[in-house]
């Protein structure tokens, strides 16, 4: 108790000035990116706490099984580090267009509005912290943090049905979810896993984090689940994983499972999406997609009822 007692002796004794105006300036953005994404009906993050699960493939197929659907799409990608979604839709060195009201978002496939820092990156080049970023990884995490929050609060959307947000794996579990919490009026988070027992228990403790912070999470998809032969369509298994034992245990849907698709992950790789709606992959991204709405429109009776 003495420790604890001198601990709180010296914290109360510190003074801390805000000479920068940060909480001004976190506040401006709060409510500039409030008013931004007022026009936008449903807001998603796609999330997985692990890489390497094809959370971003996942994410470009749902936005653009949501554009087949007639939807006016949104695809926000804010990887720092790696963003690739522009490359998957045959975006990559295009630009936003600065306007004296904003950033507007370039058109992709099936008019997708599309906004990913690779659009503000050069070919090849990494992006670099200068200062105490070097030196300590808090400063580096704050860093990236104030970059997205400014890069929110500058992107003109207009009015939209659904916005998607890629978010980066991170290095921890709670860094995805504290990013979520980035965006207004969320309407919830879809997990994406494989049904390897490492990215299971990684996915888990996101899927327990995110709800730490309110958000709700709407299910869960399983990717990779299955390897589709190219040349006869037959499926084998990956991993030896139980996804619907882990949904079980969270309490939450699985909204589907997608196979590892060679086709697919080829034509993404070299820029051109493949669109053909009777693709059976495709299509499984479709009923993942009624499902997520389906959700939705289900919540939005529920609160008119309550």
């Amino acid at each position: 108790m003495t420790g604890q007692n001198d601990l709180k002796a010296i914290l109360g004794k510190l003074q801390y000035t805000d000479d920068a105006k940060v909480v001004q300036q976190l506040t401006e953005h709060t409510r500039q990116v409030q008013d931004r994404m007022t026009g936008i009906r449903h807001k998603l993050v796609v999330m997985s706490g692990k890489g390497g699960v094809g959370k971003s493939m996942t994410t470009v197929n749902l936005a653009l099984a949501l554009a087949r659907k007639g939807y006016r799409v949104g695809l926000l990608d804010v990887d720092l580090n790696g963003p690739c979604v522009p490359r998957m839709l045959g975006m990559h060195g295009q630009s936003l267009s600065l306007t004296p009201e904003g950033a507007v978002p370039p058109l992709g496939p099936l008019g997708i509005k599309v906004a990913s820092m690779d659009f503000f990156l050069d070919e090849g080049s990494p992006v670099r912290w200068k200062g105490p970023m070097d030196l300590s990884p808090v400063w580096l995490g704050l860093m990236e943090m104030n970059v997205i929050r400014e890069f929110l609060a500058d992107i003109v959307w207009g009015e939209l049905d659904y916005l998607l947000t890629d978010l980066p794996p991170g290095a921890a579990a709670d860094k995805p979810p504290v990013m979520a919490g980035f965006i207004p009026d969320l309407a919830g988070a879809i997990v994406v896993t494989t049904a390897s027992e490492v990215a299971s228990d990684v996915v888990q403790k996101s899927v327990t984090y995110a709800r730490d912070l309110s958000i709700k999470v709407l299910g869960m998809i399983e990717n990779m689940s299955h390897y589709r032969c190219p040349s006869c369509g037959a499926e084998h298994e990956l991993f030896e994983g139980n996804t619907e034992a882990l949904c079980e245990v969270l309490e939450i849907p699985l909204l589907g499972r997608i196979p590892f698709d060679h086709a697919l992950a080829r034509t993404f790789d070299k820029g051109t999406p493949l669109l053909d709606e009777a693709h059976p992959t495709i299509q499984r991204y479709q009923e993942i997609a009624e499902r997520i709405c389906a959700l939705l429109d289900y919540k939005k009776v529920l609160a008119e009822k309550l």
